[in-house]
């Protein structure tokens, strides 16, 4: 699938937009690509699908995730990241090198939701994104959240310099891994609370279906792996 800007609009495709493009072209193409719609208050749904392991667990769409999903959508254009599995926990990892945490325990909980996903399916990856957080700055601040809604005209270049890999050290290293050594097991706690009471509840629900119990277990072939 190609569009007029002659690039791959496939959505397993990365993230990766040309930089003489404006902040308004790629944040459209950004949804043309991957299926989103336009971004309006008065009709989101009520929950949202997130991904945790096996699942999609429906997550309360709470007012700080609508307020802050343009500019979550901006990292995935910054940093090529894709919105599968894998990528959504690459970007969960970047951002919490970043600092969301900080910027909102809420961005943060929600970031661990998907970290523990992308890190069983690609833990390289993974950690990866989280040492490119690390060199980087995220979009949630009001000054830039305000930046981005004023400049739209503004070329996707000058955007990437100010936020990706923008910082020539990192301070206190050691401390920040382990941060991510803490969040990874938060993670991983959120993901065995959040799943195994829902894996239960699907077996139960299968066999009282009639369902085979093999038929039930069995790995189901999957296309958002990516």
């Amino acid at each position: 699938m190609f569009n007029k800007y002659k690039m791959d609009l496939q959505v397993k495709a990365p993230n990766n937009f040309s930089d003489s493009y404006t902040l308004n072209e790629v944040i459209a193409l950004f949804y043309q690509k991957n299926g989103f719609g336009p971004i309006a208050g008065d009709r989101e749904p009520l929950t949202v699908g997130v991904y945790t392991g096996c699942l999609i667990v429906p997550m309360p769409n709470i007012g700080v995730r609508h307020k802050y999903l343009k500019y979550h959508d901006m990292h995935h254009i910054l940093t090529g990241y894709t919105v599968g599995r894998i990528g959504e926990g690459e970007v969960s990892a970047w951002e919490l090198g970043t600092g969301s945490m900080f910027r909102h325990p809420i961005l943060g909980v929600m970031n661990l939701i998907a970290l523990s996903t992308g890190f069983f399916l690609k833990p390289k990856r993974i950690v990866h994104a989280y040492g490119r957080g690390l060199m980087s700055s995220n979009t949630y601040d009001l000054k830039t959240r305000q930046w981005i809604d004023a400049n739209g005209d503004a070329p996707f270049s000058q955007l990437k310099q100010k936020k990706l890999e923008n910082k020539k050290s990192v301070f206190m290293p050691w401390l920040r891994w382990g941060e991510f050594a803490f969040y990874l097991s938060a993670a991983m706690l959120i993901h065995a609370i959040v799943v195994i009471p829902a894996l239960i509840l699907r077996i139960i629900s299968y066999l009282l279906a009639g369902e085979p119990f093999i038929e039930i277990i069995k790995p189901a072939k999957r296309s958002d792996l990516y």
